[in-house]
């Protein structure tokens, strides 16, 4: 696939591609006689986790720390895992927190109007 292709398949401008590659988020792509790039199946696969990781909140530098430890081989199993394990309580601390924010948003929401048209009721009360 070329970059534009992969561009468009997963909503990434080619610069974040080539960014991403550089920092080494994505291995090394190969390219192609003219030297474009030539995405694979498995280059696909990253810049799809990648994106899912980043949309979930995770830092460049723990995705690089991620990758980096995937190149070394399986000798670093624990310590990916560990490392998603800890990314995983961060989110699901996050999404707490956003659920207390939503009920406490409910909250204010429900009767709003009702509070609303009162307190306009007293001011207009105190105009008079």
């Amino acid at each position: 696939m070329t970059i534009a292709e992969v561009s468009k398949k997963y909503d990434l401008t080619a610069d974040t591609l080539r960014y991403y590659e550089r920092i080494g988020l994505i291995p090394h792509v190969t390219r192609n006689s003219s030297g474009n790039r030539d995405y694979t199946e498995e280059d696909c696969r990253w810049v799809h986790f990648i994106k899912c990781m980043r949309s979930a909140g995770l830092s460049i530098e723990v995705l690089i720390e991620y990758v980096s430890l995937f190149q070394h081989g399986n000798d670093t199993i624990d310590a990916r895992k560990e490392l998603l394990l800890e990314q995983r309580r961060q989110i699901a601390d996050k999404i707490e927190e956003l659920r207390n924010t939503l009920k406490y948003l409910d909250t204010k929401i429900e009767g709003y109007e009702e509070r609303l048209l009162k307190f306009e009721k007293n001011l207009k009360k105190h105009e008079e």
